[in-house]
């Protein structure tokens, strides 16, 4: 790698030093900057090439250049020779001006190592694209290496080079002289250009008709350098001392062979014996044979056969040249007519670029982009002209690369996007440019686009004119997915929904709709909703085309992937308008059946989605309740009857489900989810079920007669009574279902469903108040303190029962079963200054009836059974609202349920109902 590196310094090195010291101190460099070694050519081939650009200007030159170390190995006199000569071909090329001529920018500087001038452009001698290769850089360069000319080039080629003979001869009556490839240069453009007048006689008597030449006999002594080449003089130069304007065209002959072979010339030329030379080629051209020219085009061969004749008055002169057949092909035509453009008017300009683009496909692309491109470029000063040339130029721009797009077109491109005069001239460049729009945003950079295209596209939707603001419309959709994001959606989209709202045209409103409907896919789903669809309610006009537009973009909208409508959206804004339209009167029966099936189209999906998001709300809240009931065994006949919170929401609201569907006889209760648990909640759950067994086994309480005690006995511990008696009562409960320990500081759900949890079985379940345990009340020692605040307040406490049943559970330490404790001192609160009577002579008598009991131990029992406590009107307590009869006063209104018996065979009394119906109503 290294050496590489070292190796393409070493030439670079190399080539600069040659420049420097060619070059160096020469005046050219004051004005000029040269470049890099890119051809030769002149006589000889002894002029070095060099591209350059002039300081002040930066125009781009090319740069000649004749190093005089070339001729250090002649004598001096040899030298002056040389350079007298070289400064006389430079000298009257200067003086001369034609366009078939090279065109000199700075006149010829001499220095002490060489001599130097500035031309126009230049990219090789035709002897270099020919093959010639002396004095070129090494390595030779590619694009000289690989040139290949097409026929359309050589036929225009040799026709501009007959047509410079024909300047030289008839205009300045002047013979050329020294004819060959290495003096036509290849121009930047691909034009071919004489030079090399180091050799030229001029007329002795221009004035009159028939011009007479003097010229020099040959000295073979001379250096080659001060001669001219003798394979392209013709015979009577050397063999009479001759010349005339014949034999110049004699020298045509030589280079027309030379283009079709290869650059070889008819006959090569021994240059120490020139006169045997050319006395053997007289006798050759006497009789030339068919295989000399058999490379030759058909159709010019007898011409060329014609130039190469020993008689002079037989070839072709310059003028009749020019007119050859061979030289009518459409190519070499149209590159004669861009050549001649100067010389037309208007009329005769605009008629011309009309057919061009037929011709156009036919040229090589070499030819069209450095040849036609330039001239067609050059006409974009002419207002009027544009519209004619502008289609020409981006036809070609369409085979140009993105590079040479923005190298070659753009630059002279870019002021025509702005121009907007004359206004006939200007709105038929808009509609140029609109159907070429594609190719504009494709090879064109994204700075250029935004700052010169997109721009006209704007001024073209804002244009007075209806028929550009239709085809813009017509033509955005083609390059929407070309146009940035953010200036579609703040500046194209406003200017569409602008020209829409103010346009009288029915046919721009509606265009407008059908440009918005096509670019939907291209805009983000919320500008979509939140600025197009609310534009469509701000239409003033109810025609039955712009009505089928608004609805298409609702249909567009609502049926795309990526877009969609919300139901929200659907139901308050969207689906009102489209009912609104669909009466419309000037609508026929299809139209309204197309409004018909998009409005029930949005229906049906706004219904399928609400319904989907309830159910899934509605299994949610079932996996809710779950969570907040516990229960670990099968619920018993008894408690699946019992109506449950969830039963009184439906019975409250006409007995129609959270779900929607009807509760009846066959609906079933949910059934509550089983999950694991941990060792301490088995042994816990062990625990519970060993005490509930042995409460079961317990001898029921037997009636005791009272017996007045003697005062001076002492007192019986009441409290124990009262426990006793409530454990009893308790154990109706206890023996249908297992009831888990109290948790405290538990939250309300909202919704506490009937069915018990497993979720709660690790949690605790019902609280030693008689309370759920998801109802948010904080459990109390005994049951009757002031619960803390809940979901509502603590309005549910004033109908809730206090389970009395519990309290010998909920006594011990951290809520643990254990001692009852002393509590005696109660007794005070009973002294009177009657007798004492205990407790348990207030217990209720064996085979009586008592409503109190009755009403406590059967709403007792159902409410355990349940898992859910109860109030006193047979509502569960724990349901905030439901409970409370100032939010729901018909629970009161319902008939108490019929009385049945429970398992200890105890009626439920209605007493506490019939109180509230009289309280109440």
């Amino acid at each position: 790698m290294e050496s590489m590196l070292n190796k393409l310094k070493s030439t670079v090195t190399k080539v600069t030093a040659d420049v420097t010291s060619a070059v160096m101190g020469n005046p050219v460099t004051r004005e000029f900057e040269v470049g890099r070694h890119i051809a030769s050519g002149g006589p000889g081939m002894c002029w070095r090439i060099y591209n350059g650009t002039k300081k002040s200007t930066k125009q781009e030159v090319a740069v000649f250049v004749f190093d005089k170390k070339m001729i250090d190995k002649y004598q001096k006199f040899d030298k002056d020779q040389i350079i007298d000569s070289l400064k006389k071909g430079v000298q009257q090329l200067t003086r001369l001006r034609h366009p078939r001529l090279l065109t000199v920018q700075h006149p010829l500087e001499e220095s002490r190592d060489c001599l130097a001038f500035c031309t126009e452009p230049v990219f090789a001698s035709l002897s270099n694209v020919l093959g010639q290769w002396d004095n070129l850089p090494s390595p030779v360069p590619t694009d000289i290496k690989e040139y290949k000319l097409y026929d359309v080039e050589t036929k225009y080629g040799l026709l501009q080079i007959s047509e410079g003979l024909s300047f030289l001869h008839s205009g300045v009556k002047m013979v050329h002289g020294n004819l060959c490839t290495a003096n036509i240069i290849l121009n930047k453009s691909g034009a071919w250009k004489i030079m090399g007048f180091d050799f030229s006689i001029s007329s002795l008597n221009p004035s009159d008709a028939q011009p007479k030449y003097t010229c020099k006999e040959w000295e073979p002594n001379l250096p080659p350098l001060c001669l001219p080449n003798p394979e392209y003089l013709a015979p009577e130069y050397i063999l009479s001392v001759s010349c005339d304007s014949a034999s110049d065209m004699y020298s045509l002959g030589v280079v027309m062979h030379a283009v079709f072979n290869e650059g070889k010339s008819v006959f090569q030329v021994n240059k120490h014996d020139i006169f045997k030379s050319f006395s053997r080629q007289l006798d050759q051209l006497s009789n030339i044979s068919p295989a000399l020219l058999n490379k030759i085009p058909e159709e010019v061969r007898d011409h060329v056969k014609m130039l190469l004749s020993i008689t002079p008055n037989v070839r072709p002169d310059a003028d009749q040249m020019t007119k050859i057949p061979f030289f009518d092909d459409v190519g070499a035509v149209t590159l004669q007519y861009f050549d001649s453009l100067f010389q037309r008017d208007n009329l005769q300009k605009s008629q011309f670029y009309k057919g061009l683009p037929k011709v156009l496909p036919k040229l090589p692309k070499r030819v069209v982009v450095y040849r036609i491109l330039p001239a067609l470029m050059s006409e974009f000063v002419n207002p009027d002209m544009v519209p004619f040339v502008l289609p020409n130029v981006l036809l070609i721009a369409e085979e140009c690369t993105k590079e040479e797009y923005v190298r070659l077109i753009l630059p002279d491109l870019t002021p025509v996007f702005k121009q907007q005069e004359p206004v006939q001239a200007s709105n038929m460049i808009l509609l140029i440019f609109l159907q070429k729009m594609d190719l504009l945003l494709t090879k064109t950079p994204a700075e250029d686009i935004k700052n010169s295209v997109l721009p006209m596209v704007y001024r073209s939707l804002e244009a007075p004119s209806i028929q550009i603001q239709e085809l813009c419309l017509n033509i955005i959709p083609t390059f929407a997915n070309l146009i940035d994001y953010p200036s579609m959606k703040n500046s194209l989209i406003p200017r569409i929904k602008s020209a829409c709202l103010q346009t009288s045209s029915l046919a721009v409103r509606v265009n407008s709709l059908v440009c918005l409907g096509k670019i939907l896919e291209y805009l983000d789903k919320w500008f979509v909703i939140d600025d197009v669809l609310p534009f469509l309610q701000q239409i003033p006009s109810r025609e039955p085309a712009v009505l089928m537009g608004i609805l298409g973009i609702y249909k567009c909208t609502f049926s795309h992937k990526k877009l969609g409508i919300p139901k929200e959206h659907l139901a308050t804004k969207i689906l009102p308008h489209l009912v609104s339209v669909s009466i419309d009167n000037n609508l026929n029966l299809n139209q309204f059946n197309s409004f018909m099936a998009v409005i029930r189209e949005m229906l049906s999906r706004m219904e399928a989605e609400h319904k989907t998001k309830l159910e899934q709300l509605h299994v949610m809240q079932e996996q809710q309740r779950s969570l907040n009931i516990s229960g670990h065994g099968n619920h018993s006949e008894e408690s699946k009857s019992t109506p449950g919170s969830g039963n009184q929401i439906d019975d409250i609201f006409g007995g129609t489900g959270v779900n929607g569907k009807e509760n009846g006889p066959s609906a079933q209760a949910p059934q509550p989810n089983r999950m694991s648990l941990t060792l301490e909640e088995k042994q816990r759950l062990a625990k519970e079920q060993e005490q509930a067994a042995k409460l079961r086994n317990q001898q029921p309480l037997a009636p005791q007669s009272v017996k007045p005690a003697p005062a001076s006995k002492q007192a019986k511990d009441l409290t124990s009574c009262l426990l006793n008696n409530m454990t009893s009562l308790n154990s109706l409960s206890l023996a249908n279902s297992p009831r888990p320990g109290p948790v405290h500081g538990s939250t309300i759900s909202a919704f506490p469903s009937p069915a018990p949890s497993p979720m709660m079985g690790s949690m605790g379940a019902t609280v030693s108040n008689g309370f759920s345990p998801a109802m948010g009340y904080q459990a109390a020692g005994l049951g009757m303190r002031p619960p803390g605040p809940g979901l509502y307040g603590g309005m549910a406490t004033t109908t809730s029962t206090p389970n009395f049943g519990a309290l010998a559970q909920s006594q011990g330490p951290r809520g643990q079963a254990g001692k009852a404790p002393d509590l005696s001192a109660l007794d005070n609160l009973f002294t009177s200054n009657k007798p004492k009577v205990s407790l348990n002579q207030m217990g209720p008598v064996p085979g009586t009836n008592t409503p109190w009991l009755n009403q406590f131990s059967s709403a007792q029992t159902t409410q355990t059974a349940q898992g859910v406590p109860l109030g006193m009107g047979g509502a569960p307590s724990g349901f905030g609202m439901q409970a409370n009869p100032f939010f729901s006063p018909q629970n009161f209104s319902q008939p108490s349920p019929a009385p049945n018996m429970n398992q200890t065979g105890l009626k439920q009394s209605a007493s506490v109902n019939n109180d509230l119906k009289d309280l109440f109503g």
